[in-house]
Parts: structure tokens; C-alpha cells; sequence
């Protein structure tokens, strides 16, 4: 991707929240409900062994629900899912060469148990950012912090959440403006160099966080005084807590029970 991209991607990071503005049917369902279902997809998610692959692909029904009903675009999930992928990739990508217990075939390739459970991080780390990412898409992160604090977040962590994900787009900004900068001083090689980019960096952190302490001094000015205020949320209707008690029951379900193997011995007419 040349600079001019890299720099407009990094511009629209915050364009997520845009979405969380449309009358959509998730978006009328309460925060609390939400953020609810999402915590316990999250555990369900983690809970799932290393070897665990195919169990898991039931769980893919609650981010593919909320992305269609939410009205969301696949574009920007996949992009972001894309920015914070090397992580996943770097925690597991030594195990096929370090466990290579054979566990089957798929045509003439040997198939280990390392590829199994590189694959099932790859997909539970999916799973996990497509659901965290499509809360605040349909949700709005400011009311995900109000049901934090209903639920007793300590306010620290709910404002230093809301800080972060603030002032992240600071940084952002800042970052793109470099690559535009640079871009238009170098039109030949656009991308900087790992030497020219080490000075950007450095650059950029002074520069974001010379403007972080002029917004601080503009907050207290205003009279901030530590804590923000966070709008209550409105009384949860049945259609909220039922939404949130059947996602958190098809996840025992998913969970208790593998739904593939089931499907699969059902379809070929054998008792599981």
C-alpha cells in the first residue's frame, strides 16, 4: 500500500462509530444487553481448547447476526481485523513446526496438530476482534461505557477507555499527516524507509503528546476534573433482556455441546 493509502486508513480509524448512528435492530437493543453478549461470547470463545476448530464455527452465527442486522459494512471489520492480525499471527505461528503430531489428511496433505491449533487461534482471535469491533459499530463507544458503569467498571478504567480510544485517533492523525508530509516531499518513494520511518516515529510521539498536554490544559481550563459523565441508560425493555438471555444460551449450547459433529452424524443418518 503506498503512503497516501496508509495515511488516509489511518485518518478514518474512528469511522467505525459512524455506523452506531443508524436506526437499525441492533442498534435499538439496549447497551447493557449488548455488552452483556458479547462478554459471554468472549468467555465461550476463550474456553474453547487449542486443538478446538471446527466446535467453534457455530459461534461465528453472533458477529454474522450482528453484522446484518446492525447494517454494518464487511469492508471496514475486515480491514481492522486485518491492521491487528501480525499479533495473532506471531503467538502462533511457530506451532506447526513445533507440534507435528499428525492428526489426519486433507487430499495428499498431512495435516499436524501444530496447523490445528494455529488455525484455531487464527479463527478465535476473528471471532473475538469482529465481536468487540461490531459492539462499538453498533453501539457507539460511549454507550458501552455507560453499561460499563452500570455494571460497576470502576470509573477509572471507564474513563481511561474512553481516553484511549479518544486519543488513539491523536496519534493516528498525527502519524497520517507524516505520511502525507513525506509523500508529497518524496513522490518517488512514497513508503519511507525503515531509517527515514524510526525519525518519523520519534517525531510524531513528541508531537502527539505536546498536543495531548495542550488539550489536557484546555480540558482544565474548562474545569474537567477527572471523571466524565456518562449519560444514563434509558430502562432495559423484555425484548433486551430476552435478546441477551438466548445469545448467552445458544453459547452453553455451542459450548456443551459439539454442533458440527452432531449436524454432520445427524446428515449422514448415525447416532452421535
Amino acid at each position: 500500500m503506498r503512503g497516501g493509502g496508509i495515511g488516509a486508513a489511518l485518518s478514518h480509524l474512528g469511522s467505525l462509530e459512524d455506523f452506531a448512528g443508524a436506526d437499525t435492530p441492533i442498534g435499538r437493543v439496549d447497551p447493557r444487553a449488548k455488552l452483556v453478549s458479547t462478554a459471554a461470547f468472549l468467555l465461550a470463545v476463550a474456553s474453547y481448547g487449542r486443538y478446538e476448530l471446527s466446535a467453534l464455527l457455530p459461534l461465528a452465527l453472533y458477529p454474522a447476526t450482528l453484522l446484518a442486522l446492525g447494517d454494518v459494512r464487511v469492508g471496514p471489520i475486515l480491514w481492522r481485523i486485518a491492521i491487528a492480525s501480525p499479533l495473532a499471527v506471531l503467538v502462533g505461528v511457530a506451532n506447526p513446526f513445533l507440534d507435528r503430531a499428525p492428526v489426519g489428511r486433507v487430499g495428499p496433505f498431512l495435516v499436524t496438530a501444530g496447523m490445528v491449533s494455529f488455525a484455531s487461534i487464527l479463527v478465535r482471535f476473528v471471532l473475538s476482534v469482529s465481536a468487540a469491533l461490531l459492539l462499538v459499530a453498533t453501539t457507539g463507544l460511549h454507550s458501552v461505557a455507560s453499561a460499563l458503569a452500570f455494571f460497576r467498571v470502576p470509573r477509572v478504567l471507564v474513563t481511561q477507555l474512553l481516553f484511549l480510544y479518544r486519543y488513539l485517533f491523536v496519534l493516528s492523525g498525527e502519524l497520517a499527516r507524516s505520511l502525507r508530509a513525506h509523500a508529497l516531499r518524496s513522490p518517488s518513494r512514497p513508503v519511507p524507509s525503515l531509517r527515514v520511518a524510526g525519525s518519523m516515529l520519534g517525531q510524531v510521539l513528541l508531537r502527539t503528546v505536546d498536543r495531548a498536554q495542550r488539550i489536557h490544559s484546555a480540558m482544565l481550563c474548562r474545569g474537567f476534573d477527572g471523571e466524565v459523565r456518562l449519560r444514563r441508560p434509558a430502562r432495559a425493555r423484555p425484548a433486551d433482556f430476552a435478546f441477551a438471555a438466548a445469545w448467552c444460551a445458544f453459547f452453553w449450547l455451542a459450548r456443551s455441546f459439539d454442533l458440527p459433529r452432531l449436524l454432520g452424524a445427524a446428515l449422514a443418518g448415525r447416532a452421535p
